[in-house]
């Protein structure tokens, strides 16, 4: 999630489209989450926020990045909303497209991942640095959505969840050094990151099967 995109030019902007996009995402599963323990919409908002941009508030304030970027462009806070209207209404369509839920959300942890490690590589962060500051981005939101929920967070459980988001993360920087275009590397990584994690969902595995 980019902060001040304006200031980065067309990089910025992509950037912040695809953390837009990602917030989105982000935000219908939290909107979901909530909706399956009774919440009214409400209660649903607020998941969605904390899913959608609780990674990307925490890894802000570590990086010292203030003010915080949904203070800033408000267009973080109508995502939500929207993503919150998409859960509360499409609901009874849930059940039948699971898998591609399942699919999206991957996809979101992909670029959560890589729009959080540009981030910190804009402020001079050192590589194992940007790929911490990529994973807290990524899942530091669904771990205050599962928090809210009195669940125990995902990425504390022998899921491959985190593990994903490294891998990711690493393979990043190793085409950064083979001199790939950035955002094509983003886009591999995304892939990628997708890919483990749905592989991950199918065939059950987790950290004790690795």
């Amino acid at each position: 999630m980019l902060v001040g995109a304006a200031r980065a030019g067309h990089d910025g902007w992509v950037n912040l489209t695809l953390s837009l996009v990602a917030v989105f995402v982000a935000g219908v599963s939290g909107a979901l989450a909530g909706r399956q323990k009774g919440m009214d919409f409400f209660g649903m908002y607020v998941l969605a926020l904390l899913t959608g941009v609780g990674g990307g508030i925490l890894r802000s304030l570590l990086l010292g990045d203030l003010p915080l970027f949904v203070f800033v462009n408000p267009w973080y806070l109508v995502v939500a909303a929207a993503a919150t209207a998409f859960a509360w209404f499409g609901e009874p369509l849930w059940s039948k497209i699971r898998r591609i839920v399942s699919i999206v959300d991957a996809m979101s942890l992909g670029v959560f991942v890589s729009v959080g490690i540009r981030v910190a590589q804009e402020h001079g962060c050192v590589w194992w640095a940007s790929i911490c500051l990529g994973v807290i981005t990524a899942t530091f939101g669904g771990v205050l959505r599962d928090i809210a929920r009195a669940e125990v967070p995902l990425i504390f459980r022998r899921e491959i969840y985190a593990t994903a988001c490294i891998i990711g993360g690493l393979v990043l920087f190793g085409l950064d050094a083979a001199g790939v275009p950035g955002h094509l590397g983003m886009i591999v990584i995304t892939v990628l990151i997708t890919a483990i994690r749905l592989m991950a969902i199918r065939f059950s595995l987790n950290q004790s099967s690795e």
